[in-house]
């Protein structure tokens, strides 16, 4: 027999998120179990169905969908008892704030009863106290249990109410459930016992389960004494899996090491180059001059020839010096050569089928016991020094290029056809010992052992739906990309949500904090940006805030059709209407955070702490009017403006004055509309596309460089973005979650 003191308590399930669907986050309507014994609402599981089928999304179990729909799941019949028993402690008819008697409508005819006191646990009515009395005296209701209203809310009788409550009979309502069909293992109220079911075994709903239970609790203490077992398996489960994300960090960190490498030595080399080629530009036309030095004589001629006496008197004694020394130089003999340069690229450049970065498989068995034996603890520590060697040398010098070095491309045997990539696209090379050193030779093998014997199995793929086009020549040369680097991810749910939260604006706010816009639920919520809840800023009642700034002591956002300023503790410092033909404005503070500019039909305005309009323009100028739609704004480092234009589908660009200085409209979009901006410090932009679960990254010019964030770093429907401190990009997800990127660049 099981032990039944460990069993959860009525009140723990009651306080506990047990009866939320873990799909919606709301309260269970119409439970459906699965057969996994995971429970949904009808019509979260009723989307979840695809093909006929439904996916839970804890265990992750694939179940088929009955033909009659996701109806015809079982309903959970034990969460439906505490919901309602949950119901009924917190709502009933109110009149005055107070529950109202159910049997007075009844007896007296009036359209509301009095004020209720006591309550009936079998009847499941709030009663005033002389119905409370006459409940007691009836000959139908005198062994029912009537209790004080007051404490049975308290939760005093919640056990009591839980003997008491009755089933409730799906098809035939008001009917409670009372048998099992035996042969249908279907339970049945005494109007679904008449028909179809006259002739079927049945049992009283008690008496089955006295039959059942210890058929049950056998099958439960079978699990108890297995339990220990299954819980070293999913310990150890555990451990591989958070070796494997540890691993899979590490060789991500290596590869972007190792294309660092690459893309500074190719740097390197096309400044080389280009160093080489003025050189040779700068020489020959320093040979060139001297050359033509000898036409000057055709200058003397046109003077003997040409001038007045006057004029070969006054040049007389510099053209004959000059006539002297070119006497003494020798004559040329025909045209020197001329020497034209020629770019030879490396076949390997050229060469898709040259991969300099690839990915391997290696088949570990998860170590039991914590790794306790000694064999495989000696082989995990040999291979975890051989992975530190291999980063440690690829960091050394295995990624440098040398002008003459010959890259042998070897496609593996076990692809059985090359695999396109797109430009720019690198791959691993196959044998460490064919990997150049700083000194130009090869790297020595680790251990004696041959890199040839691993079999590659897998490639690096891109997970966005294509990838954006190749780098440019418009790269910096004197340091790299961005590149974005984990930090956290944390939903932005709390308690007092009564939505699901819609994030509609982020910004800084004070050091390592964010703001975070909820439009859905009407609130401003702070956050660290380790995902810790610090509490909301007041907004006026009625506003449900779209786009938020943070400035010097105050908060600036726009609601609707106007623009606020508020002090961090909620007091409205001024208010600004904005115009009516536009559905939300962008709001961003400048730098200094002593302004705050707003994007309004096609134009920006920029207002000071005391709410004066402080400048006004339309990005490219009085041209532009009525061409422009900027639906999100930010501002840069460098005072510049960026916003995203709904209007001409593009990123603009601008000073102060509205002067555009760059704009992108380019192959980069994937023809969607642009997203979200920001901009680190350095000026780079960051540019959100959610149609493809993407943000990309645009130099301070306008310029596309690249992919920064895509699906593989857990985008899913991208909708704001915000920079911290110049260094972390904030990105919100459409669901309410919030990842955290920590932007690395060559300085840092």
């Amino acid at each position: 027999m099981v032990s039944h003191g460990s069993s959860p308590s009525l009140l723990e399930a009651l306080s506990s998120d047990f009866l939320a669907c873990k799909i919606c986050l709301e309260q269970l309507r119409a439970p459906k179990t699965l057969p996994c014994l995971h429970t949904y609402c009808q019509d979260c599981l009723a989307q979840l169905a695809n093909g006929g089928h439904v996916r839970c999304p804890e265990c992750r179990e694939t179940v088929p969908v009955p033909p009659e729909g996701v109806a015809a799941f079982k309903t959970n019949f034990f969460v439906n008892g505490l919901l309602d028993l949950v119901k009924a402690r917190a709502c009933g008819d109110l009149r005055a704030g107070k529950p109202a008697c159910a049997l007075c409508p009844l007896v007296g005819g009036t359209s509301a009863g009095g004020p209720a006191t006591a309550r009936c646990l079998d009847c499941a009515d709030d009663l005033c106290q002389a119905c409370a009395d006459g409940h007691r005296c009836t000959r139908q209701t005198h062994s029912h249990r009537v209790v004080d209203l007051v404490g049975y809310r308290a939760g005093w009788y919640d056990e009591e109410a839980r003997e008491r409550q009755a089933a409730q009979c799906p098809q035939h309502p008001g009917e409670a459930l009372r048998f099992l069909c035996q042969p249908c293992s279907q339970l049945l109220c005494r109007e679904c016992r008449l028909d179809p079911h006259l002739d079927h075994p049945c049992l009283p709903l008690a008496e089955a389960v006295r039959a059942r239970r210890p058929g049950l609790e056998e099958l439960l203490a079978g699990v108890d004494n297995n339990l220990l077992e299954l819980e070293a398996e999913r310990r150890v489960e555990k451990e591989t899996l958070t070796r494997l994300r540890e691993q899979a960090a590490r060789v991500g960190t290596q590869v972007e090491e190792a294309a660092e490498g690459v893309l500074r030595a190719l740097l390197a080399q096309k400044q080389e180059v280009l160093g080489r080629l003025r050189a040779h530009v700068e020489a020959a036309e320093e040979a060139a001059r001297e050359r033509l030095a000898e036409l000057e004589a055709a200058f003397a001629r046109r003077v003997l020839s040409l001038g007045r006496e006057a004029e070969i008197l006054s040049l007389e004694g510099a053209i004959a010096q000059r006539l002297r020394q070119l006497q003494g130089c020798p004559s040329a003999r025909g045209p020197s050569p001329c020497l034209v340069p020629q770019l030879e690229l490396h076949p390997g450049l050229l060469d898709r089928n040259c991969h300099l970065l690839r990915l391997s498989f290696e088949e570990q068995q998860p170590q039991k016991d914590g790794g306790k034996d000694g064999a495989g603890t000696q082989g995990g520590e040999e291979s975890q020094s051989q992975r530190e060697d291999a980063a440690k040398t690829e960091r050394q010098g295995g990624t440098q290029l040398q002008a003459r070095d010959e890259i042998k491309a070897q496609t593996p045997r076990e692809d059985k056809a090359p695999m396109p990539q797109e430009d720019g696209a690198q791959t691993l090379e196959e044998d460490r010992a064919q990997t150049p050193h700083e000194d130009g030779g090869p790297q020595p093998q680790r251990g004696g052992r041959s890199n040839k014997k691993r079999k590659f199995k897998g490639r690096l793929k891109s997970v966005s739906r294509e990838p954006s086009p190749a780098l440019g020549p418009n790269l910096d040369s004197s340091g790299l990309l961005p590149r974005p680097i984990f930090s956290c991810s944390f939903p932005t749910r709390m308690p007092g949500d009564k939505r699901s939260p819609r994030i509609t604006g982020l910004c800084p706010f004070g050091p390592r904090e964010i703001l975070v816009a909820d439009e859905q639920n009407r609130v401003l919520k702070r956050f660290s940006l380790n995902g810790d809840y610090k509490g909301t800023v007041p907004v006026p009642e009625g506003c449900s805030p779209c786009s938020v700034a943070a400035l010097q002591s105050a908060v600036a956002f726009s609601a609707g059709a106007r623009l606020y300023l508020i002090s961090p503790d909620g007091e409205v410092q001024w208010r600004r209407a904005l115009s009516l033909s536009q559905a939300s404005h962008a709001v961003a503070a400048l730098p200094g955070g002593d302004r705050v500019a707003v994007s309004v039909a096609g134009h920006v305005e920029v207002y000071n702490m005391e709410g004066s309009l402080a400048t006004r323009f339309i990005p490219g100028g009085k041209a532009s009017r009525g061409l422009r739609a900027l639906v999100f704004l930010t501002t840069s480092p460098q005072g510049h403006f960026v916003g995203s234009d709904w209007q001409q589908n593009s990123v603009v660009i601008c000073d102060g004055l509205g002067q555009v200085v760059g704009e992108y409209k380019g192959p980069g979009l994937h023809g969607c509309q642009p997203g979200s901006v920001s901009v680190d410090k350095k000026g780079y932009i960051f540019l959100t596309i959610r149609e493809v679960n993407k943000v990309v990254i645009l130099d301070p010019k306008g310029s596309l460089l690249g992919d920064f964030l895509t699906a593989y770093h857990g985008l899913e429907k991208p909708r704001v973005t915000a920079m911290v401190d110049g260094r972390y990009l904030v990105v919100s997800l459409s669901n309410g979650t919030i990842h955290v990127f920590r932007v690395r660049s060559s300085d840092s």
